[in-house]
Order: structure tokens, then sequence, then C-alpha cells
């Protein structure tokens, strides 16, 4: 696959490191890393400024990297080198977010809740892009507000 950080050699394991670091420079006063291997993913999340954050980094399988960009069906030892070039660029493209969003906070452009907002941890555990999405998704479909999306309470 093509985008930022394609052909990176850097490990997945030296990208976490690097968020972490990069976290603990920010102020974060908590971090917390795990995956899962079906689906294939992993979870960053850190608390601060008084909010819980939560990353989910969807990581490839081989179906999706089975193509060259050309065509042509990789197998065995090609496919596992597709699967592992697009982890460790998934991995470098989220510390790239994490960075971006800490400095626009930390410069002035824009507050910390209006950068991690999708990310922040609600008390029900959900993102709140979870909780928004979906009311988000339905308001545009029936093309009126939604009716509990502003009511306080509103999360259970």
């Amino acid at each position: 696959m093509s985008g930022y950080a394609a052909g990176t050699s850097v490990s997945e394991d030296r990208s976490r490191h690097e968020i972490e670091r990069t976290l603990t420079k920010y102020g974060a006063q908590q971090f917390v890393y795990g995956w899962t291997d079906k689906p294939p993913g992993a979870v960053i999340g850190f608390r601060m400024m008084d909010r819980m954050v939560r990353f989910k980094l969807t990581l490839p399988t081989p179906d999706e990297v089975d193509r060259t960009p050309t065509g042509r069906r990789r197998r065995g030892v090609a496919a596992q080198k597709a699967v592992g070039d697009e982890r460790r660029r998934r991995w470098r493209a989220l510390l790239l977010v994490i960075k971006a969003k800490l400095e626009a906070v930390q410069s002035g452009i824009s507050t910390f809740d209006e950068e991690f907002l999708a990310f922040i941890v609600l008390p029900n555990n959900q993102t709140t892009a979870e909780f928004l999405v979906p009311q988000i998704e339905a308001a545009y479909k029936q093309g009126k507000m939604p009716k509990f999306l502003l009511l306080e309470g509103s999360v259970s």
C-alpha cells in the first residue's frame, strides 16, 4: 500500500515506544497498550488533561495486501512482507497523527478537546466517535438533527 511512511523500516515496537515518549513529553499521566490478533489490531490509551483517550489501530490482514499496485497476486513470503510493511506504515501514521494533535494544542491552534474529541472515552467506555457517529449517520439519512444528541444525560 502507499501513503505516509510507505516503505518504512521502523519497527512497530519502536513506533509504539516513540508514541509513549511523545505522550510523556506532552504531559500524559498514564499510558496503556494492547493488541488482538483476530481481527488484527492494537489499542493505545492514555490519560491527559483530565481525559481518557483511546486510539484503535486496525492492522492489515493478508487479504488487504494480496495484490501489488499493478494487480499481481502476492503469495508466501511476498504476502507476509507486504503485511509487515503495512503494519509498520500504519504505526508511523498513528505516531504522526498523535504528534500533530499534541503540537496543535501546545501551539494554541486548538484545544485538547477539539483535537482529541473523537477519541475521548466517555463514562460508558465508548469513545465519543463510537457514541456520536451512528447518530450523525442517522441525522444525515433523515435530514434532521437527532433527538438525543444534545440532551444532557443521554449517555447511558
